[in-house]
């Protein structure tokens, strides 16, 4: 297949799902049904994360994620604080000691993040407010995970292709060995292995293994 240009940004080879209005249509469908439901399902353990975060450490309930969307398009997207009040500023004092190759900044015994933190992140729990941006339309349920405004701005062109189609709370690297993964460009690589193979099935096979990653308390 010819390459396709999105802005300025090409990919070598969409999966020719993209193209397809039903299907298309369905991942549009799936995600706002799916994250409304949750949104709603979720209310009570929502409450309950919120209160656990203001009442064991200072600071806001909600991370405000800058990060950047299809095309380059940034957007503020929320999390369940896992981290101390001032770990953006700690951040440049621990550069040195990250574990990922290339401009995104990895960690795995981050001395920002709380006790509770620690755990929200082992079930993924303080994912969960990424419904509201999936719900909203500036994410999906399943794509490439949207890098930081900060990390954007280092991106080479082959890095940004990611951005091609629309970011997700999960993808292949999260149910591929996402804690193994220590080259930048790896990471990227199985985004264009997404973009390039995408069926909707490729969607519901990813959000099954991801649920078992949770239930299996695999993140850190």
């Amino acid at each position: 297949m010819a390459a396709i240009q999105v802005g300025s940004i090409s990919v070598e080879e969409f999966s020719s799902y993209w193209r397809n209005p039903f299907c298309r249509n369905f991942k549009w469908f799936f995600d706002h049904l799916i994250s409304a439901f949750l949104l709603i399902a979720l209310s009570p353990l929502f409450l309950i994360l919120a209160l656990a975060v203001k009442l064991t450490s200072s600071g806001p309930v909600f991370y405000r994620w800058k990060v950047v969307g299809r095309g380059g398009r940034p957007f503020t997207g929320y999390k369940f604080r896992s981290m101390c009040l001032n770990a953006d500023l700690l951040k440049a004092e621990l550069e040195p000691h990250n574990e990922m190759s290339g401009p995104v900044f990895k960690l795995t015994n981050d001395p920002r993040i709380t006790k509770l933190g620690s755990w929200m992140r082992r079930y993924s729990l303080d994912e969960l407010p990424q419904l509201y941006s999936v719900l909203k339309g500036d994410m999906s349920l399943v794509g490439p995970r949207p890098p930081l405004v900060s990390e954007y701005i280092r991106f080479n062109q082959y890095q940004k292709q990611k951005l091609t189609v629309k970011p997700g709370i999960t993808c292949l690297w999260q149910v591929n060995g996402r804690n193994e993964v220590k080259d930048f460009d790896e990471w990227v690589k199985l985004d264009l292995e997404y973009i390039r193979r995408w069926t909707p099935m490729l969607d519901i096979k990813i959000l099954l293994k991801t649920a078992g990653e949770v239930f299996a308390g695999s993140g850190k």
